[in-house]
């Protein structure tokens, strides 16, 4: 019986949503009584999976096989599933991003196992075992019990602390038979962002609304984000209009994320956005409406125009980082 948590890496490296769910992975096991198993998909480094080690992993099984090589959503089910049988888990962790949101379906089927998806905090018993999780666009909470025999828990992103474990972790290096049938996904061009901190990545959000008034306002904005080593998203309507890309944008249509701080500048607070943005640690708002609904959302609030807020808040952080 054990933990098994899937962890993504990037280019061979991982991130801290990979430590993220092997902390949480073994928050779980420790309630358990068991140990946690890592499971690696790519052409990862010996020293980059002892790095799971520090947080909990007592065993890492590394599949490198070219044949996964793209994410496959039906393939790495598939393998994850095999692993799972082989190390006869009870309690599979997984993100609950893209891809997490794309495997836990398949595995449930798989499995015959329920999930618990956008988990935030660990279960609030393992027997029966109830889960803690956001509904309602983050308005409300639930108690979800799983009662199958195995269970999925999709971890909300930044919503559990990292938390150093340091165990010496035995690395298995473990071959699949991979099903042809399923790997329908072909790579013709690679294009890679540089430059610029992702959204789902960022500790730190600056967004903006309508409250910009144009395009050609946006600048402070950009310059305190740069200042905060933060990334820039913004509303739909914003996006809608074309005063910023359509990657930027957030909320229940857009990208959902969890950063520690999100900076909401002109942003009213419509449900859809704050569905997108309500697992933020804190969120701060600038807002000329002084009852507008992101202040019900929002830790601190400025009440003022923008336009004039902004630069003054540029010049203090600048001042502070002297």
């Amino acid at each position: 019986m054990s933990v098994l948590v899937y962890t993504e890496n990037w280019d061979g490296k991982f991130k801290k949503l990979s430590f993220e769910l092997v902390s949480y992975a073994t928050g779980v096991a420790k309630m358990l009584n068991t140990q946690v198993t890592a499971i690696s998909i790519g052409k990862v480094d010996n020293d980059e999976l002892n790095k799971l080690g520090n947080y909990g992993a007592s065993k890492i099984i590394s599949i490198n096989n070219e044949k996964l090589a793209a994410l496959d959503n039906q393939a790495y089910s598939s393998v994850i599933a095999e692993v799972a049988i082989k190390e006869n888990t009870t309690v599979i962790v997984i993100s609950n991003n893209n891809s997490g949101k794309a495997i836990a379906p398949r595995l449930s089927v798989r499995l015959k196992a329920g999930v618990g998806s956008g988990v935030s905090r660990l279960p609030l018993s393992v027997n029966p075992f109830v889960v803690y999780k956001r509904t309602y666009s983050g308005n409300a909470f639930a108690h979800q019990a799983i009662k199958s025999d195995v269970k999925i828990i999709t971890l909300a992103q930044n919503s559990f602390d990292l938390i150093e474990n340091k165990v010496n972790p035995v690395i298995e290096n473990f071959d699949p038979v991979v099903d042809a049938s399923l790997l329908k996904t072909v790579i013709k061009d690679v294009q890679k962002q540089t430059g610029k901190i992702l959204l789902t990545d960022a500790d730190i959000v600056v967004s903006g609304g309508r409250g910009m008034k144009s395009a050609d306002n946006w600048a402070p904005l950009v310059e305190l984000a740069s200042l905060l080593g933060a990334a820039t998203a913004c509303s739909r309507p914003v996006s809608d209009e074309g005063w910023r890309p359509h990657e930027e944008h957030t909320g229940q249509t857009g990208k959902i994320i969890a950063p520690n701080l999100y900076i909401a500048v002109g942003i009213s607070g419509a449900t859809q956005h704050l569905a997108g943005i309500s697992s933020s640690k804190f969120i701060v708002a600038i807002n000329s409406d002084k009852d507008a609904p992101i202040f019900e959302a929002a830790q601190y609030g400025i009440v003022g125009d923008a336009m004039k807020v902004l630069p003054k808040l540029v010049e203090a952080v600048k001042e502070i980082r002297k």
